[in-house]
C-alpha cells in the first residue's frame, strides 16, 4: 500500500511542477508579445555599424547582426531636444538693416564727374560677388564713377560670362544710384575707346589706403583707374555708413539676373512640393578639396596615389600630417560623418536634403552612407532635366548661383567648409532673419568620430549636441568685429531692444520659470563656454601690409591656406567657393 501512495504523490507532484512552468511561460509570452508590440519596427530604427575614422568611407555600412565589432543603434533622431531644430534661438529679436544714416551723402553731391574706376574680379561666382561688392566701397571712399564690374573669364572656373548674364545689371545700377554713381562702360575720349591705368592694391586695403594709393593715381596721372585681381582688397573693419554700404550691395542691389532666378525658384518649389521644409547641405567633397586638405579618409593605398597625384600640381604644398590635421579641425567631415552629426542634432530620416556639390569622390559609394541616413537626397540634377539646365550646365558660375539660390531659400543650411559660398551665405542667412546655418564643430566631433564605436547612440548624439553649440548659427555666436564681415555683418544686425523686453516681462510674470527659458537665452548664457567658441581671427588691419588671402577655415580653426595662395592662383580660384 505504501508503494502505491508514494507512486500518486510523486505523480501528483509532477502535475503541478507542469503546471507552474506552464503558466511561467504563457505569462513570459504575454510579456514578450507586449514588448514586442511597443518596440520600434525597423523602418523606424536602424542599426549602423560605426566604423572608425582610418576605416574607408567608401565600405558598405555592415550589418550589426554579421559583425562583431561594438556597434549602437542610431534612431531616427537625436533623442529628445530642448529646441527647435527647424529654428534660431532669439531670433525673433535681431533684424537686418543697411539703412542711410542722415550723414551719408548722396551721390550726387560727392561724386566727381572725372573720376572712374573699374576693376577686374578674381575666382568663382562667390568670391567674385565679394569683389563686386567691396568695388562699390571703393569707389565711394574715393568719390569716383563705378564701371560696372568685370568678371573673371579666365580663371580655374573658366566661365565666359559677363556681368549682365549673372546678374541683373539694370537693377544693379538704379538701386545704388542714391550711393554711387555707376556706369556700364567707360565714356569715349575724343570719340576713341579710353583705356584707364591698370594697377593693383595691397589686400585688404582700408579707406586710408585707398586715399593714399589709388587717388593721387587718378589725380594726378589718370583718370580712370582699373584695379586687377579685386578680391578681398578692402578692409575687413570699416566706418559704420561703408559697411551698411556693403550690406545694401549684398544684399540687396546684387540680384540674379532673371533666368537665373527663375529657374532657381523652379528648384526651390519642387523641392517645397517634396516636403514643408528641407536642409541645404554644401558638401565639398570634391577631389581637389580633398588633395589640398592633405587629410586621410580611410580610403587606403589607392587615396593615397589619387589624392597625392592631385597634390603634386601645386609645388607649394608640403607634405602633411594627416592626423594632425584632422585633430586641428582642418579636415572636411566625408558624407556619412555629416549624415550622423545631423541624425545626432535631432533631424530624422524623412527630412529632405538638397546637395550643393561638385563631382564627390569616390562618386556613389561614397555617398551610399549619407543616402543611408537621409534616403530623401536631391540635387539640381535629380529634380530638373538636362534640358532645363541646358542653358546654365556649361557655365560654372550660373551653375553655382543655382545652388546658391536653393541653399539660401533653405530651411536649415549645412557647410562642410568655410569657404566664399559659405561665408556669403553665412552672412546673408543672418541678416534676413537668422535662418539656421550648421558649421560642424570639427575639432570636437574628431574625437567623438573616433571613439564613437565605443558608445551608446544616446551617448554619441549628446555629445554631438554639446560640441555644436556656438556652430548653429544663433544671433551672436560670433562677437561683432571678429571674422570676415561678409559672414559676421554685425554693423547690419540691429537688435529688436523693445520686443526682447516685452519677451522678458512676459515670461517674469509666468510662475514657473519653464517659458522664460523657451523664451529667451540672455546674451551672458550663450549655448556654449569658452572653449567651445569658434576661433576667428582678428582682421583688424594695417593699411601697408599686403594681407594674403584669408585662411581656409574649418569653423575657425586656420589652415596653410594662406602660406601657399600667392604663388598658386589656380589653387585659390579652385579653393575661392
Amino acid at each position: 500500500m505504501a508503494l502505491p501512495r508514494r507512486r500518486n504523490l510523486s505523480y501528483n507532484r509532477f502535475r503541478s511542477l507542469v503546471k507552474f512552468i506552464s503558466a511561467i511561460s504563457g505569462v513570459l509570452l504575454i510579456l514578450f508579445a507586449f514588448l514586442s508590440f511597443l518596440a520600434p519596427s525597423p523602418n523606424e530604427s536602424q542599426h549602423f555599424h560605426l566604423r572608425h575614422h582610418h576605416n574607408s568611407f567608401n565600405a558598405v555600412v555592415e550589418d550589426p547582426v554579421t559583425s562583431g565589432d561594438s556597434v549602437f543603434c542610431n534612431q531616427s533622431s537625436g533623442g529628445k531636444l530642448d529646441r527647435d531644430i527647424w529654428s534660431s534661438r532669439n531670433a525673433k529679436f535681431f533684424y537686418g538693416c543697411s539703412n542711410v544714416s542722415a550723414k551719408f551723402a548722396k551721390a550726387e553731391a560727392v561724386s566727381h564727374p572725372t573720376r572712374y574706376l573699374a576693376i577686374a574680379t578674381s575666382g568663382g561666382l562667390n568670391q567674385q560677388r565679394t569683389g563686386i561688392t567691396d568695388a562699390v566701397v571703393a569707389a565711394r571712399i574715393l568719390n569716383a564713377t563705378l564701371v560696372v564690374p568685370k568678371l573673371d573669364q579666365k580663371s580655374f572656373w573658366k566661365d565666359a560670362s559677363n556681368f549682365s548674364e549673372i546678374f541683373d545689371v539694370d537693377w544693379f545700377i538704379s538701386s545704388l544710384s542714391k550711393d554711387v554713381k555707376i556706369i556700364k562702360q567707360l565714356p569715349k575720349r575724343g570719340g576713341k575707346s579710353w583705356t584707364p591705368y591698370t594697377m593693383r592694391v595691397p589686400r585688404k586695403c582700408s579707406e586710408r589706403c585707398y586715399q593714399n594709393r589709388v587717388l593721387p593715381v587718378i589725380l594726378k596721372r589718370h583718370h580712370a583707374v582699373q584695379l586687377k585681381k579685386f578680391d578681398y582688397r578692402l578692409a575687413n573693419k570699416l566706418d559704420t555708413d561703408l559697411q551698411k554700404l556693403r550690406c545694401r550691395v549684398n544684399y540687396h542691389a546684387l540680384k540674379f539676373a532673371d533666368p537665373i532666378l527663375e529657374m532657381g525658384k523652379t528648384l526651390v518649389h519642387r523641392m517645397r512640393m517634396r516636403s514643408k521644409r528641407y536642409i541645404a547641405l554644401h558638401l565639398r567633397f570634391e577631389p581637389d578639396m580633398l588633395a589640398f586638405s592633405g587629410c586621410d579618409y580611410g580610403g587606403g593605398e589607392k587615396e593615397r596615389n589619387e589624392l597625392g597625384a592631385i597634390r603634386k600640381r601645386w609645388k607649394t604644398l608640403h607634405k602633411n600630417n594627416p592626423d594632425k590635421q584632422r585633430r586641428q579641425g582642418k579636415c572636411p567631415l566625408t558624407p556619412e560623418e555629416v549624415g550622423l552629426m545631423l541624425r545626432a542634432l535631432g533631424y530624422g530620416s524623412d527630412v529632405h536634403i538638397y546637395v550643393a556639390s561638385g563631382e564627390v569622390y569616390g562618386g556613389e559609394e561614397t555617398l551610399r552612407p549619407l543616402k543611408s541616413l537621409f534616403p530623401n537626397f536631391y540635387s539640381k540634377d535629380t529634380i530638373a532635366t538636362k534640358e532645363e539646365l541646358a542653358p546654365f550646365s556649361s557655365f560654372s558660375s550660373r551653375m553655382a548661383a543655382l545652388d546658391f539660390i536653393v541653399c539660401d531659400e533653405s530651411d536649415v543650411f549645412v557647410t562642410n567648409n568655410n569657404g566664399n559660398m559659405a561665408r556669403i551665405l553665412a552672412g546673408r542667412r543672418k541678416y534676413f532673419g537668422h535662418k539656421p546655418t550648421i558649421r560642424p564643430n570639427a575639432k570636437k566631433l574628431y574625437r567623438l568620430f573616433l571613439s564613437r564605436s565605443n558608445m551608446t547612440w544616446e551617448a554619441f548624439a549628446s555629445r554631438v549636441r554639446i560640441f555644436q553649440r556656438g556652430f548653429m548659427g544663433e544671433p551672436k555666436e560670433v562677437r561683432p568685429g571678429r571674422g570676415e564681415f561678409h559672414e559676421n555683418p554685425s554693423a547690419c544686425i540691429c537688435e529688436d531692444s523693445e520686443a526682447r523686453e516685452k519677451a522678458t516681462a512676459y515670461s517674469r510674470g509666468k510662475k514657473n520659470g519653464k517659458l522664460e527659458k523657451e523664451v529667451m537665452v540672455s546674451d551672458d548664457q550663450n549655448d556654449y563656454d569658452d572653449n567651445d567658441e569658434p576661433r576667428w581671427p582678428d582682421l583688424d588691419d594695417d593699411e601697408n601690409q599686403v594681407w594674403p588671402q584669408e585662411k581656409l577655415h574649418y569653423n575657425g580653426t586656420g589652415s596653410e591656406y594662406d602660406a601657399v595662395i600667392s604663388d598658386e592662383p589656380e589653387l585659390e580660384e579652385m579653393l575661392s567657393d
